[in-house]
């Protein structure tokens, strides 16, 4: 497992949709700077590069993207990651010469647009897409429910014609445009400062407007039909084939899907029948599906338990049937009935898989694979699931992933206990989980055990473990991780002498923070980790302009707990030798809060390095970037564990 297959002979796959027999999906290749692909498989076709090859697809609404791209029977919509314009090509265009230059004619953009969301009308009156406007003098992008029509844009383009049809507008927030079958009515979720949207999000119904020919010309008046009051969280609406609206909220107490009736004017929400589990996802990213309605009555759900996830069909008479594998988002079928998905197993590659359901058992295939199989199932460590006590309680709720050093070919020297990394994962709204992942198996090849944490806040245990984080970041997670890593030590897994944390962006705070609190640490390692909340507060994009008032507090009226809970605050406690990467093109954290840090650090006298990466933004995309930040984290762990790592990584 070298620094080169991880870094550039591995691709990322998202975003898998269906279109007839064709399945679709993203690939992002590091050996590329980057840039992400659309690729398709079909069984005539084969693997194919749908779009011409310097075609980057991609979206910066809310700065995280999702919904790129959009597939139906008006062809293929893609927003280019650079320019933020939207395209659109025909199916016919791009089997005729896959990845070559094809016709494909600019629908929508200009500078200051944004496009995300990407759906087309099923009835063929656009394409619908949540927009994000710089264009004005506003304080912050103006984001609105738009349509797109299919024709290129004239030259010059005015700005209805540049931007779309307005159809809602006035939320600080849009996503999950979702058109009835008969094309009556769209549904979709809003929300507004100060909340985030596994916070408090409005479920809305409204008329289409439409022309004669079928075009959307706008909205009736809508209708909120579920969230006014400001303490739910509604994602993801869904509409069956006979026209009942679905959601997921988490007014139970977890996330789940309920059924919101069959117009515009029924506002009682009921439970549907689901698998056990919480069956949603933060929205960080556009396009998530965590459940899937399918012909016929029956259903597909995601859903988490204890941290792990897994996939069931309930069929139209009522029963149940798990999906073979472990799908990152809900299946979606084909024509013929079969279902797809982006594979992410534990033990394993992410993949794209197929399966007859019908069949018995059902029968799977693999269509493609994220990398080649050059790994073997005895280098693979497996995920032990633990749960750990979480200060004076009784019964242990707290949650993590340990992985042990895995390796066929090395082991630990007898009488000794491997080193150990904690990782905290971002968000700090997201969750660590048992898939694949090289952040993991890179260390635990080389000697290291892993210990992934479930902190307080975490999604995939319900709305009480999330809001635990409610006024408590840097508190919280900081303990948890704390308590999860005396866990392992008092079963006497790992060497209490040599403990590192890591973590990336939310994860980077906890990191530093940890360090500053805990002398178990005997090293920490932070990924364009937040060091000052009160310049992120001021500086941060509108997404995350207002999650601190709920992590910490309304700002500007706490701004003193704003300066006590920031790790450059704490700088002067910190005696464990820190490494920093940062992107100097990071727009989420800025790199003047690494440049902060790491004086501040230096000035108290700790070890520091800091790391910055040219043309990287908040996650890192190129392949050296990538090669280079693994190999000098472990020449890092080397120095102060005592040991020299056996390759260079190239």
């Amino acid at each position: 497992m070298t620094a080169a297959l991880v870094a550039g002979k591995t691709l990322t796959l998202s975003e898998v949709t269906a279109w007839d027999q064709t399945v679709y999906w993203l690939e992002r290749r590091p050996a590329e700077g980057g840039r992400t692909a659309l690729m398709s498989w079909s069984e005539t076709a084969g693997i194919v590069e749908v779009l011409p090859p310097q075609t980057d697809i991609g979206t910066r609404v809310h700065e995280y993207g999702g919904g790129a791209y959009a597939v139906g029977a008006q062809g293929i919509a893609y927003s280019d990651r650079k320019s933020g314009a939207v395209w659109l090509t025909s199916h016919t265009a791009a089997a005729a010469d896959a990845g070559k230059d094809k016709e494909a004619h600019q629908i929508a953009g200009e500078a200051g647009l944004r496009f995300a969301d990407l759906r087309f009308d099923s009835m063929g009156g656009g394409l619908l897409a949540v927009r994000e406007d710089y264009r004005h003098d506003h304080a912050e992008p103006q984001a609105a429910l738009v349509v797109l029509n299919h024709a290129a844009l004239p030259e010059p383009a005015g700005q209805e014609a540049a931007g779309g049809v307005v159809l809602a507008s006035g939320a600080d927030f849009y996503a999950a445009p979702a058109v009835s079958p008969d094309g009556s009515l769209l549904a979709w979720v809003e929300w507004s400062h100060p909340f985030m949207p596994w916070e408090a999000t409005r479920l809305c119904v409204a008329r289409l407007e439409r022309a004669a020919s079928g075009a959307i010309m706008g909205l009736g008046a809508p209708c909120v039909l579920a969230g006014a009051g400001g303490q739910e969280s509604l994602l993801e609406p869904r509409w069956t084939e006979d026209g009942r609206l679905l959601v997921i909220s988490d007014r139970s107490g977890q996330w789940s899907v309920w059924q919101a009736g069959r117009g515009e004017a029924d506002a009682v929400l009921t439970p549907c029948a689901v698998p056990q589990g919480e069956i949603g996802q933060p929205a960080w990213v556009f396009g998530q599906r965590s459940y899937q309605p399918l012909p016929g009555g029956a259903c597909l759900f995601l859903s988490v338990r204890e941290g792990e996830s897994q996939t069931v069909l309930r069929r139209a008479d009522g029963t149940f049937l798990p999906v073979p594998g472990r799908p990152e988002q809900c299946p979606v079928p084909l024509a013929d009935g079969r279902l797809v998905w982006l594979d992410a197993p534990p033990d394993a590659l992410p993949r794209i898989m197929a399966a007859d359901m019908a069949a018995v058992p059902p029968q799977e295939r693999i269509l493609y694979h994220a990398a080649p199989a050059v790994l073997q199932a005895q280098d693979i460590a497996s995920p032990v699931s633990l749960r750990f006590r979480v200060g004076d309680e009784q019964t242990p709720s707290g949650h993590a992933f340990f992985y042990p050093p895995t390796s066929s070919t090395a082991c630990v020297p007898e009488g000794e206990r491997p080193p150990l990394i904690v990782q905290v994962h971002g968000g700090p709204t997201a969750r660590a989980q048992d898939s694949f992942s090289f952040k993991v198996q890179w260390w635990t090849s080389r000697g290291f055990a892993v210990l992934d944490v479930n902190y307080g806040g975490s999604s995939g245990f319900g709305r009480a473990w999330r809001e635990r984080l409610r006024g408590q970041w840097g508190v919280v997670d900081v303990t948890d991780c704390i308590a999860a890593c005396a866990h392992v030590v008092c079963e006497g897994w790992v060497d209490p002498r040599r403990i590192a944390i890591r973590g990336s962006s939310a994860g980077g705070m906890t990191v530093l923070v940890a360090l500053a609190e805990s002398s178990l640490f005997a090293a920490g390692v932070s990924l364009y980790g937040v060091t000052d909340l009160r310049a992120l507060a001021v500086e941060t994009h509108k997404f995350e302009s207002r999650y601190l008032d709920g992590l910490i507090g309304p700002w500007p009226e706490s701004e003193a707990l704003y300066l006590a809970r920031s790790p450059l605050q704490k700088a002067v406690r910190i005696r464990a030798p820190v490494l920093l990467f940062q992107g100097q093109e990071d727009r989420v954290v800025p790199l003047s809060q690494a440049r902060a840090m790491a004086e501040a650090l230096q000035e108290a006298g700790t070890p520091c390095i800091l790391r910055e990466f040219a043309g990287e933004g908040h996650g890192f995309r190129q392949e050296s970037t990538i090669r280079t930040a693994f190999v000098e984290e472990l020449a890092f762990y080397g120095r102060l564990f005592g040991f020299e790592p056996a390759e260079s990584g190239a």
